[in-house]
């Protein structure tokens, strides 16, 4: 059950980062273009929480499951 959970978080950790990485090429191809990236930026900021969340949860279960 906690080799599962591991398993999940690593997959968020993951996908979180693709996620991350894709809103600041959108930002900075706003930004290229002179469009206004506050949302786009507010979004992110709030997309780089979660995937804080996500490592933390991870490292939890990394340090669970090594003991």
């Amino acid at each position: 059950m906690l080799q599962q959970h591991l398993v999940m978080a690593e997959r968020h950790v993951a996908l979180g980062e693709k996620h991350v990485l894709k809103q600041e090429a959108l930002i900075a191809e706003l930004d290229r273009d002179g469009h206004n990236t506050a949302d786009a930026l507010k979004l992110l900021a709030i997309m780089r929480a979660t995937q804080r969340l996500h490592r933390q949860d991870r490292d939890r279960l990394l340090a669970d499951f090594d003991r």
